[in-house]
């Protein structure tokens, strides 16, 4: 089954995973805009790896949304990969994109965003998604990975749907050498994910640290230890219990960082743009609340940061 892959945002998330695809021969197609469509357009993509100072090039297909629209390209896959702020502006692109039979696998960092979608797009397939990257757009066409994981895990929010086009998306992310996981757990799966990037972001913003601060003893590595705890027993609460210790797996995820990586929320706070503190700071305490789970590091982090929401 030869797919047709549109990634929707090419920052540090759609630019590796796209650039992934692109190189294992898959049909790609990027949507970007302004100078960093530019870049892509007339230099390529390139990518630096900071764990091993190496530096790829590589061509790529991009787009903007109103040549994607005039073109009618018709994707069976669309991977959502702007941030949480943007996602409403890009709504209609994807109303007029999508076909009756495309899968939107959203890879956002907020928990709950492919049911959220999908009572907007009630005429698509909204699968829910998570992506375990570590990168960031350091200049326009130019991308910064800061750790060698890859992982996507995807699937139905209902396990009773079956597609093959699920299957044949999974293969040619591992033929890709991601690891693409089918999940029919999607809920559990994505609040793992959750459990380590809302953590690492709140408490990042909030002590100012960077990745070199949580990989050794101290206030910021027990504050995300703790943080880790609170989403795993809202986890359980939501009647989506961990199988693993994922205090353990998130800081074995956090020792492959090189020691001066931060999160994008992080980058974002410090260049004065948007954020997605709403989603990984006040989403859990919104959910705390519902189903009646404590959550004091939270709390601290949202009086902090988040003064006039909380």
């Amino acid at each position: 089954m030869n797919l047709k892959y549109m990634i929707l945002g090419a920052g540090g998330t759609g630019g590796i995973l796209g650039s992934a695809l692109t190189k294992a021969g898959k049909d790609v197609t990027f949507i970007a805009r302004g100078s960093n469509l530019d870049a892509m357009r007339n230099n390529g993509l390139i990518i630096r790896h900071l764990w091993d100072q190496t530096e790829e090039h590589l061509e790529v297909r991009a787009l903007s949304m109103e040549e994607s629209c005039a073109l009618s390209l018709a994707p069976e896959v669309i991977f959502i990969c702007v941030k949480e702020y943007s996602l409403d502006s890009v709504l209609p692109f994807i109303r007029q994109t999508a076909g009756p039979r495309t899968i939107i696998i959203p890879i956002l960092n907020i928990y709950g965003t492919g049911a959220r979608m999908q009572k907007k797009l009630p005429d698509c397939t909204v699968l829910d998604g998570c992506i375990y990257v570590s990168a960031s757009l350091e200049h326009p066409g130019v991308l910064v990975q800061h750790g060698p994981i890859l992982r996507v895990v995807f699937g139905p929010r209902d396990p009773s749907y079956i597609s093959p086009i699920l299957s044949a998306i999974q293969s040619d992310l591992c033929e890709s050498g991601i690891d693409g996981v089918l999940s029919t757990h999607i809920q559990r799966d994505a609040l793992e994910k959750f459990s380590y990037v809302s953590p690492i972001g709140a408490s990042g913003v909030y002590l100012h640290a960077v990745a070199g601060d949580f990989q050794k003893e101290g206030p910021a590595r027990e504050l995300f230890k703790s943080m880790i705890r609170e989403i795993s027993a809202l986890a359980a609460a939501m009647g989506y219990p961990f199988e693993k210790d994922y205090v353990k797996i998130n800081l074995e995820i956090l020792s492959n960082l090189s020691a001066d990586a931060t999160t994008s929320m992080q980058r974002d706070i410090m260049e004065g743009k948007p954020s997605e503190l709403d989603g990984l700071v006040m989403e859990p305490l919104r959910l705390a609340k519902k189903y009646s789970v404590s959550m004091p590091c939270y709390e601290e982090v949202a009086n902090a940061l988040c003064p006039l929401e909380f």
